[in-house]
């Protein structure tokens, strides 16, 4: 059988894209915009399909949530808050798996922040 062998891009309505690409590159370090697209660090992606129900991605009418593996939680948390950011006050440790936190990009889409265990 034939596979995916990994995720080749992420596409999101904006109402202001080069406002919105502007945000991810300067809160957190993510060059979108540029000629070459994006090299992340090898590691663990996860894909889960979520109940249509849930309020995990915080508003119902998100249909999908970005979430970005990190060094330093912490670090990148400070540096998010002191740009402004929307950053949810909680934080979310589980055992075995590594820590959790969630920031808001301009256009409202929540996002999830991970620091693997």
């Amino acid at each position: 059988m034939e596979r995916v062998v990994g995720i080749g891009g992420y596409f999101l309505r904006a109402a202001d894209p080069a406002a919105l690409s502007a945000w991810y590159r300067d809160c957190l370090g993510l060059d979108a915009g540029g000629d070459e697209p994006w090299q992340q660090e090898a590691g663990p992606t996860v894909f889960a399909p979520f109940e249509s129900k849930t309020d995990y991605f915080g508003s119902r009418g998100q249909q999908t949530m970005l979430n970005f593996r990190v060094r330093d939680l912490d670090a990148m948390l400070a540096q998010l808050r002191a740009a402004g950011a929307d950053v949810a006050p909680e934080t979310e440790d589980m055992a075995g798996i590594g820590r959790f936190a969630w920031v808001r990009d301009p256009e409202g889409n929540r996002i999830e922040l991970w620091q693997p265990a």
